[in-house]
């Protein structure tokens, strides 16, 4: 059985001249390589065809496409990971700053040896090994934390349920009772988080599949504030809504909807000090505008501001990647966890947005767009 190592890898050579496509294939095709070639103009089509493992892209005189195509490679989740070297003409033909900006990973200037082409091909061929390997080893990880999560899922259910029927049909004394609510609470935090952290996974695998169908943002809104309202309460902090009338028709995915803005709301209740208040606001800018502007308003604008400590400006946009939240938590922000980067991608899949700012009064305001 043939071992990765062992495995040809499959290089393609980008040039629009004939002789220079022949050229390039000629100096590595003898070697440990499988060399295709290929004209610019049909790469974006065929390249799941050629699946490279290192591309090589020859500059022509009217590089402006092919540094846009690159640029599109490299922002691809699915072609990003693929190492380009570019060959570019040495004098003054290229500008030093337009091969600084450009998004390749290797840049060759001039005449170039076939020792040194290969030098460099073989270089760029480790590189994508490594990441291949570190892809497959997180790949692992991924799945074993979903087994994890989901296995977890089962016995605390039966624990939430024992506690209910505990609540039920046991004589408590009231003091028994809330403390058996409060445990009831953590133990619902605990099946949320776990359900994030599914949801979390489907969606990075790219498993997740939208399920749309008429939003409701009176009932939702009234559904998440009374679901989370006791929580508020034992906090001491006030929960209230700010909803104008819901003026047109919304499709979403209502499960994930009301999830994403119970997140929204939890983060801004853990940050918020007692004697606070939380508001939720709701309001639809493209029905209150007439004129002909009203196409470039969001459909829907929902916000939950908090009056609690502002976030620093360089970690506004940090708090909504898992990484980075991760990390963040680790520095002491326990009021911060993974579910924002839930919402981002719950919004994201329902082409919105997600941002926070910090109000001028104090506090965070987390701001939901869907066009």
């Amino acid at each position: 059985m043939a071992t990765a190592a062992s495995v040809r890898k499959r290089i393609l050579v980008v040039a629009e001249d004939t002789t220079t496509r022949n050229l390039l294939r000629r100096q590595l095709q003898e070697v440990e390589f499988d060399v295709t070639a290929a004209h610019l103009a049909d790469l974006l089509e065929r390249l799941p065809e050629y699946a490279p493992d290192v591309m090589l892209v020859h500059m022509s005189e009217d590089r402006a496409p092919l540094l846009r195509i690159c640029e599109k490679l490299k922002a691809s989740p699915t072609y990003r990971h693929i190492p380009i070297v570019l060959l570019a003409p040495s004098g003054d033909a290229v500008a030093g700053d337009t091969l600084a900006t450009a998004k390749v990973d290797e840049v060759l200037v001039g005449s170039i040896t076939q020792a040194e082409l290969l030098a460099r091909v073989r270089s760029m061929v480790r590189i994508r090994q490594q990441y291949d390997e570190l892809e497959r080893t997180i790949e692992m990880r991924m799945a074993l934390s979903y087994m994890i999560v989901h296995d977890v899922r089962n016995p605390l259910a039966a624990i939430s349920l024992y506690m209910q029927l505990l609540k039920r049909k046991a004589q408590l004394q009231p003091d028994q009772i809330k403390y058996l609510d409060l445990a009831l609470g953590e133990a619902q935090k605990m099946s949320s988080f776990l359900d994030d952290m599914l949801m979390l996974s489907k969606m990075e695998r790219g498993r997740l599949s939208l399920s749309h169908s008429p939003l409701s943002l009176d009932r939702v809104c009234s559904s998440v504030v009374e679901k989370l309202t006791p929580l508020a309460e034992t906090q001491s902090v006030h929960l209230q809504i700010d909803h104008a009338p819901q003026m047109q028709p919304l499709m979403a995915d209502v499960t994930l909807f009301q999830r994403m803005l119970e997140n929204l709301i939890s983060v801004a209740l853990k940050r918020s000090p007692a004697d606070s208040i939380v508001t939720l606001h709701v309001s639809y800018p493209r029905a209150m505008q007439s004129n002909g502007e009203a196409q470039a308003l969001p459909l829907l604008r929902l916000s939950v501001s908090d009056q609690g400590e502002p976030i620093p400006v360089e970690d506004l946009e940090r708090i909504f990647d898992q990484l980075e939240a991760v990390r963040l938590k680790e520095r002491g922000r326990s009021d911060l966890g993974l579910e924002l980067a839930f919402c981002r991608m719950v919004v994201d899949a329902h082409g919105g947005r997600i941002f926070a700012v910090n109000a001028e009064d104090g506090g965070v305001a987390f701001i939901v767009e869907l066009m």
